[in-house]
């Protein structure tokens, strides 16, 4: 699928909408994906800065979605685990910015060669625009190279 047409669909995608998250960039080559928050009447909590679900919604689903681009059908990637830290809480505009180099596709590559699974470990850091890290996020993933069968 085209980066392009992803970013469409997540944007209108009732979870994301309702929760305000917004998909500002997603590269063509799927290793860069930036993501906003905005602060509204239905996301925030009891004392109106943004709400923690949102948060960590907004980090959810995306570096599963890079590696299963990056890696290709050859590869098994699904969510495993995930946590979050609130560090600061805010009422400004968030966003997290999710990057995957060749050096962690390289690393990915190497545990999986023989066939085993692989559990690593991304993380992402939820900031304002002024800098402020809001939060920090872990997520862990389960990658396998699929058997060939004969």
């Amino acid at each position: 699928m085209k980066a392009g047409l992803l970013r469409l669909g997540m944007n209108l995608w009732p979870p994301f909408r309702g929760a305000g998250i917004r998909v500002r960039r997603i590269a063509p080559d799927y290793r860069e994906i930036e993501v906003e928050l905005s602060r509204k009447w239905h996301n925030r909590n009891y004392i109106g800065t943004h709400f923690g679900g949102s948060l960590y919604a907004m980090t959810d689903p995306f570096y599963m979605l890079m590696l299963i681009h990056v890696l290709g059908p050859e590869y098994v990637v699904s969510h495993q685990a995930g946590s979050i830290e609130y560090l600061i809480a805010t009422r400004k505009k968030v966003r997290a910015r999710f990057t995957i180099d060749d050096a962690t596709i390289a690393d990915i590559k190497a545990h999986t060669a023989s066939g085993e699974k692989y559990l690593p470990q991304m993380a992402v850091e939820v900031k304002t625009d002024s800098g402020d890290t809001v939060a920090r996020v872990v997520h862990t993933l389960y990658v396998r190279k699929k058997q060939v069968r004969t």
